[in-house]
């Protein structure tokens, strides 16, 4: 038997139900499919059932990526990449793709910041179907005016569109984690209203503003700005807390910072 190591994250989804109804949230027949950390197959059996034109397997654990690549030995329509998600450059590997992913809760955020990044906009891919702990994927979809509106979800929601799909219980994992799980979709949202030029730039100034979220953003913006710039800022109410500023003045901000 194989131990899931703790070093990893690794919870083995072993509920058949909760299985297909996740491979259920897409059209999978004749489509291009990748799967982040597929760990013992248990969705990948369920997708190779639905008859994709392709699919890619990411697998960190070398002894998991070489029981994998024995029993698919034989799959000519099946890539497997004994690799590190957070490493390797996958985005060259999409077209139109479907990512699915029960991913490790340690670095989940890390997982979807890496993507949200991808360099081709609109993306390669034409949904993501990922599994995260509820309280992250709670921080993903969250709304403005909510508690758990933060950097996460502007950077998330400027590039996809997220929907909270259904939660999963502890019960159907091995080994039994002792939080929930929330299935999330995502797709791309083609609909932005401020082109930013660079994902990054909206990173670096939600992270700095959220370094400080409980102080008014007036302090924090000065390490990102001059005086001067800063009284062009007339429609900044600088006395805000990161909370308080909408998605849309982030985006603003962002714009302001590339045309400088």
């Amino acid at each position: 038997m194989y131990y899931a190591k703790k070093s990893l994250g690794q919870n083995y989804l072993i509920d058949l139900n909760i299985v297909k109804k996740i491979v259920n949230l897409a059209d999978i027949y004749n489509k291009n499919i990748l799967e982040i950390g597929p760990g013992k197959g248990a969705l990948t059996s369920e997708i190779l059932k639905n008859k994709p034109k392709s699919l890619i397997l990411i697998e960190k654990d070398n002894n998991l990526s070489d029981e994998l690549k024995l029993k698919y030995k034989d799959r000519k329509n099946i890539i497997i990449y004994n690799k590190d998600i957070l490493k390797f450059d996958f985005e060259d590997k999409l077209k139109n793709t479907i990512i699915f992913g029960n991913l490790p809760y340690n670095i989940s955020s890390q997982i979807l910041a890496k993507i949200v990044k991808f360099k081709k906009d609109p993306p390669k891919y034409s949904a993501l179907i990922l599994m995260f702990q509820k309280e992250m994927a709670q921080r993903i979809v969250g709304k403005f005016n909510t508690s758990k509106y933060g950097r996460l979800s502007i950077l998330a929601n400027y590039r996809l569109k997220v929907f909270d799909k259904f939660d999963v219980s502890p019960n159907s994992f091995f080994p039994k984690p002792k939080i929930k799980s929330t299935v999330l979709y995502l797709k791309p949202n083609t609909k932005k209203f401020d082109k930013i030029k660079k994902i990054e730039n909206l990173e670096k100034i939600t992270k700095i503003l959220f370094s400080n979220k409980r102080k008014m953003i007036n302090k924090t913006m000065k390490k990102i700005f001059s005086k001067e710039q800063l009284n062009l800022l007339k429609s900044f109410n600088l006395k805000c807390r990161p909370s308080e500023l909408e998605p849309k003045k982030y985006y603003e901000l962002t714009k302001f910072f590339e045309s400088l």
